[in-house]
């Protein structure tokens, strides 16, 4: 046996906005309905189908690059430049973290937590993964 993710934990100085920031990103929903005073906030996916987020309130604020973050892909009948303007719009920012030249963009959420856009949407890596393994 191993062990099962229950949820990924966030840090956030107001996880309130943090989360509700990161719901309507991701198109999910709230584990169950904040209290004005929960210092816990969780959200999920509405069909169930990824690990959920928790974001805990914490004092001291972010000072690094993130350890681990998250890789966006644009959602099927999408593409990246849609998903970025619209990712632009909610609140994200442009970060540099030394990346360079590459075909996904780093952004950072209202508390500065890095995350990626790639460039394929769900559909699009399953066809070139298929075609790689056909040898095509």
């Amino acid at each position: 046996m191993t062990p099962v993710v229950s949820h990924l934990t966030i840090d956030a100085a107001d996880p309130h906005v943090l989360a509700r920031w990161w719901r309507d990103v991701l198109g999910w929903t709230y584990v169950w309905e904040p209290a004005e005073d929960d210092d816990e906030i969780a959200i999920e996916p509405p069909d169930g189908g990824a690990t959920g987020w928790l974001f805990i309130k914490v004092p001291d604020v972010k000072a690094a690059k993130n350890r681990l973050h998250a890789d966006l892909r644009p959602p099927n009948g999408s593409d990246q430049a849609t998903e970025l303007e619209r990712l632009l719009s909610l609140g994200a920012t442009r970060v540099d973290i030394g990346q360079g030249d590459v075909p996904w963009h780093v952004l950072a959420d209202p508390e500065g937590n890095e995350f990626c856009l790639l460039r394929r949407t769900p559909d699009q890596l399953a066809a070139a993964l298929a075609a790689e393994a056909s040898g095509t």
